[in-house]
């Protein structure tokens, strides 16, 4: 067998894995095409407006791009320790080891590796997921990941989240995953509302759904920290070492993006008060679109349009007609006068 690597020709190798969560990869995937694609046809638009638009769709799609990567992310709340723990249940062999939790909306995501990654003649190199997703049991999980005999740390920490679990664990996390999941969704529909808005000459309503979009996600990470606690009900305990949460970088960065959108949300509004022809020109919109409509911004914004009064209105011209119509009407004009005979 050594023509084929000490390994039997007719059975599969190990499976490679992928780097990082295919869902994140597809969406990451979808706005950098997005943006490559808008990066090519940039140099087509001239002038400054061409500096804006770079701005106004880069920022859009940041925006969106976070809001959905983070509603499918392991990272909101994480953990992680160097011990030396048992490897195997009913067994007295000991490994050293990094083991890594990784709770997100959806479920929890566990990790070990061995340090060195060879270790009692194995690769010692896990990363499983449990989830709690609408129509998943995360009991089921657990019962398979028993069957199958997955090492001890991960099924110790897989056992810490399962509903029958006196640490309550399951209840919090799978609580505040669903209402955090369901606001996000909400802010990505208002995202989508203010592209919409803003690309129409109603850029006071934009402005206000990019604040709700900001508004929207700051809640949800309200909820998530009241119904997450930082310190679990029950101390887990790593062989040698405890394992201690803290927010991970789903949680900061949708705390950041959601600071950006009030942020330019409200510098938007103030801007639609004091200088809307700078705010429609920053949005390419020309301020002479319609000259019988004067959009008045102390009345409630761009769909409050005065009309002009009577006296504002220019005076009607007289269109002078043609000689040969004028005199076409002054023959006609004598025919009908003359009686019938």
């Amino acid at each position: 067998m050594a023509a084929f690597g000490h390994t039997f020709p007719f059975y599969a190798g190990p499976k490679p894995t992928f780097p990082m969560d295919t869902t994140l990869a597809i969406i990451i995937t979808i706005f950098l095409t997005a943006l490559v694609t808008f990066i090519i046809i940039l140099p087509g638009i001239r002038g400054k407006t061409r500096l804006f638009w770079l701005f106004r769709v880069v920022t859009s799609l940041f925006i969106g791009a976070v809001i959905l990567a983070v509603n499918f992310s392991s990272e909101w709340s994480v953990g992680q320790v160097s011990t030396n723990t048992s490897y195997k249940a009913f067994s007295s062999q000991w490994i050293s080891a990094d083991v890594g939790l990784h709770v997100g909306l959806g479920g929890v995501n566990i990790t070990l590796t061995g340090t060195p990654v060879q270790q009692l003649n194995e690769t010692i190199h896990y990363n499983e997921e449990f989830t709690w997703r609408l129509g998943e049991n995360y009991a089921e999980a657990y019962a398979r990941a028993l069957e199958k005999g997955l090492p001890d740390p991960v099924l110790y920490l897989a056992e810490k989240f399962t509903p029958t679990s006196p640490c309550g664990l399951h209840g919090q996390y799978r609580l505040a995953g669903h209402y955090t999941s369901a606001i996000l969704w909400v802010a990505f529909l208002c995202w989508l509302l203010a592209n919409v808005m803003l690309s129409m000459p109603v850029l006071v309503y934009g402005c206000h759904m990019l604040l709700a979009t900001g508004i929207f996600q700051l809640s949800g990470l309200i909820f998530f920290s009241m119904a997450t606690p930082l310190t679990p009900p029950c101390p887990l305990r790593m062989g040698t070492a405890m394992l201690h949460f803290h927010r991970g970088p789903a949680f900061w960065i949708t705390l950041s993006t959601g600071l950006l959108c009030v942020l330019l949300g409200l510098a938007m509004v103030v801007a639609h008060r004091m200088k809307p022809h700078r705010l429609k020109a920053f949005f390419n919109q020309s301020v002479g679109e319609n000259p019988g409509l004067e959009w008045n911004p102390e009345e409630g914004g761009l769909l409050s349009p005065r009309y002009r009064s009577t006296a504002e209105s220019p005076e009607p011209q007289d269109i002078p007609l043609s000689e040969a119509s004028s005199q076409a009407c002054c023959k006609e004009q004598p025919r009908m006068s003359d009686p019938d005979p």
